[in-house]
């Protein structure tokens, strides 16, 4: 998927975050699903995302997961252009959430 196509739906990701409150912490088992989701095929991006869960995993919540899953939806180097800045988070629903994420990304 190119960065400038939407997101794909992926109903957050994961069914058990449907309908949740933003702010609420993951349980252990939404936390093992979105590591699992997270594992990438291009090195740069796992670093990224590794630093990201050492920094910031025991702290995130259903909005965090959100944000993770829609990037996630997105083609390695689509990724990786967004991690370097060379690209903006394109507009979806997850928008807002991803954005976040991406934001704590970039910091790690």
């Amino acid at each position: 998927m190119h960065a400038d196509a939407p997101f794909r739906d992926t109903s957050v990701g994961d069914p058990s975050l449907e309908g949740l409150d933003g702010a609420r912490a993951l349980d252990e088992r939404q936390h093992s699903r979105i590591r699992w989701r997270s594992r990438r095929g291009l090195l740069e991006n796992d670093l990224f995302i590794q630093r990201f869960f050492q920094r910031h995993g025991e702290h995130l919540t259903v909005a965090h997961a959100r944000g993770i899953y829609a990037l996630m939806d997105l083609a390695d180097n689509d990724l990786l252009d967004l991690l370097l800045e060379r690209r903006d988070v394109p507009v979806t629903d997850h928008q807002d959430e991803a954005r976040l994420v991406l934001a704590l990304l970039r910091q790690s």
